[in-house]
């Protein structure tokens, strides 16, 4: 039986309905109880002598997601999940919110456990039950997620081998006679429905073409930065002119028909880092970075689900 406090929440709620709510049409988007089996256990206490309490594993995945859409700090997030509507109710109106210090240590366990890779797979199974599958090929490419290089200025490289007070993995590239310090995210998306298939998060200074998510049988579309190198899958990657040996016109117009493919899969980089704000971290290991470029493209996933069940391509469940 619902209480008066759910009742006035609900009321309060229809208000913002009205106006217009984003995360509660994302909600009905995919299978949230499906996340709980996965995560089950990381905060399951059964001493006699108690502790900690249980949490809800499905509250602290929507915790994240809520946390890389809006580009929150773990300190922003408590304080948003607890006076903001509109997260109160995609929540499902927890009795207590979780403190900052829950939120890192969940994120902390993820990472220690592989459970954030499990999430991942989980969300590509959902996808694929949808009949939102791979059919005409996908997009591979790269881009770098910065950090604080601690004292040191961001365009001022300090050796391969630097480490920083601030960042333990991190390490320094620079491209376009530009200096970068942190991570990369090398992301695989489909060209029928521009979702995020795979991801590897790496340090910067790992070349694009050192890795492969592509699988055998599909066409995978790469720029110049991965020519030279083979993938698992149909090559359709760039070619670039070498010393007396420029293109010739054939691979110019090879060029121009894979760019023109390619294109799409800039997209959700651009969301990542201009609307999510997602582009900078800071935590400080690659296991680390990478539960947050998870919850970072599968936010991605359910806004461009969203896009796709606006343009009339059955998603909901």
């Amino acid at each position: 039986m619902k209480s008066l406090l759910d009742i006035a929440l609900q009321k309060r709620y229809e208000r913002v309905k009205k106006l217009g709510d984003k995360l509660s049409e994302i909600d009905s988007l995919i299978d949230w109880e499906a996340f709980r089996p996965i995560v089950k256990g990381l905060y399951d206490n059964k001493s006699e002598k108690g502790g900690r309490p249980n949490i809800d594993e499905v509250v602290m995945i929507k915790l994240l997601i809520l946390q890389s859409w809006y580009g929150l700090t773990d300190q922003e997030l408590e304080k948003r999940a607890s006076d903001r509507i509109s997260f109160l109710k995609f929540l499902g109106f927890p009795r207590s919110i979780p403190d900052y210090s829950t939120v890192w240590y969940f994120r902390e366990r993820l990472s220690e456990t592989g459970k954030d890779k499990e999430i991942w797979k989980e969300l590509q199974r959902q996808l694929n039950a949808k009949g939102l599958t791979v059919k005409k090929g996908v997009i591979q490419d790269a881009t770098f997620i910065t950090t604080d290089p601690g004292h040191a200025l961001a365009d001022k490289p300090r050796g391969k081998n630097a480490r920083t007070r601030r960042c333990k993995d991190g390490t320094w590239t620079k491209k376009n006679n530009k200096s970068y310090f942190g991570y990369k995210l090398h992301s695989k998306v489909d060209r029928n429905y521009g979702l995020i298939r795979t991801i590897e998060t790496t340090t910067a200074s790992v070349h694009d073409s050192q890795v492969d998510l592509s699988r055998k049988g599909e066409i995978v579309y790469r720029d110049k930065g991965y020519f030279g190198t083979k993938s698992r899958g149909y090559d359709a990657t760039m070619q670039r002119g070498v010393r007396d040996h420029p293109l010739d016109i054939k691979n110019k117009f090879r060029n121009r028909r894979i760019k023109k493919k390619r294109a799409p899969g800039e997209r959700h980089y651009a969301v990542i880092k201009n609307v999510f704000k997602d582009g900078h971290v800071f935590v400080t290991t690659v296991k680390r970075v990478h539960v947050k470029m998870v919850f970072a493209c599968l936010s991605f996933n359910l806004y461009q689900l969203l896009t796709l069940q606006k343009q009339g391509v059955a998603v909901a469940i």
